[in-house]
């Protein structure tokens, strides 16, 4: 059985209090949540379900919404890709910050507002995980001063998304070329051999390959299709030829 949606093990009383009550929606709650989510960026848990119940207070109640919240949520899911939980948060978000829309490039034209242009950029580095670009990921994460200052928050950002991508390419993967897993991971040398053997358990090989284990996803499994005919199916096609005109 799956976990829960709304589950978050390191969630506190208070916050699974409101999350379970009326104060759910009470406009005073928000600095409550508002805290919760610098906890969450400076201890490395998350919690998805409450970060989405603050942009709710948000939508209800625009005149307190905060850029920095807004972005650390939106950051903090990006640690938690492939998960649908960045556009989860998006959808919450004003039309008027979400302008130009998020599949367009980033340089195609200027957002009005700080948090629009922030939006915007963390919509594009989703997009890259989404789309296994990973090492376009890095690039443009290193190329943009913005991106250091609204990961600056986010307690392990690189360390947190790296996890993400050897869990990925784990599931797909049995074997890669070094040089390609050191651009997926941003990582080279002594750096990039402690990471994939120490926190990923994989290999690597004098010959220039890192070894993936088998596991219940990358594992090659044969598929066998039957399929059943009823002898009254096969009885009616013969009698349908049989009765057509010569």
């Amino acid at each position: 059985m799956g976990i829960a949606f709304d589950a978050a093990p390191d969630r506190p009383e208070h916050i699974e209090a409101i999350l379970n009550g009326l104060d759910r929606y009470n406009p005073e709650t928000t600095t409550i949540f508002q805290d919760y989510v610098t906890q969450q960026c400076e201890d490395r848990t998350y919690d998805c379900y409450a970060n989405l119940a603050l942009l709710k207070l948000y939508q209800f109640n625009p005149h307190l919404t905060r850029d920095e919240p807004v972005t650390n949520i939106l950051v903090k899911a990006l640690t938690v890709f492939p998960s649908p939980d960045f556009s989860l948060c998006l959808h919450l978000l004003p039309p008027h910050i979400l302008s130009p829309p998020p599949s367009s490039s980033p340089g195609s034209s200027a957002p009005d507002t700080p948090l629009a242009e922030a939006v915007t950029k963390l919509a594009h580095l989703n997009a890259l995980l989404e789309q296994c670009a990973y090492r376009d990921f890095w690039d443009a994460l290193d190329a943009d001063d913005l991106f250091a200052d609204l990961v600056a928050d986010v307690s392990g950002f690189e360390e947190l998304v790296r996890v993400r991508i050897a869990v990925t390419v784990g599931q797909g993967c049995r074997a890669v070329d070094r040089g390609v897993a050191e651009g997926w991971l941003n990582l080279q040398g002594k750096e990039f051999e402690a990471f994939v053997e120490e926190i990923c358990g994989w290999g690597v090989g004098v010959d220039g390959v890192v070894s993936v284990p088998v596991n219940k996803e990358n594992e090659a499994k044969g598929t066998v299709v039957r399929e059943e005919v009823r002898f009254e199916q096969f009885g009616r096609v013969v009698r349908r030829a049989y009765e057509q005109p010569a």
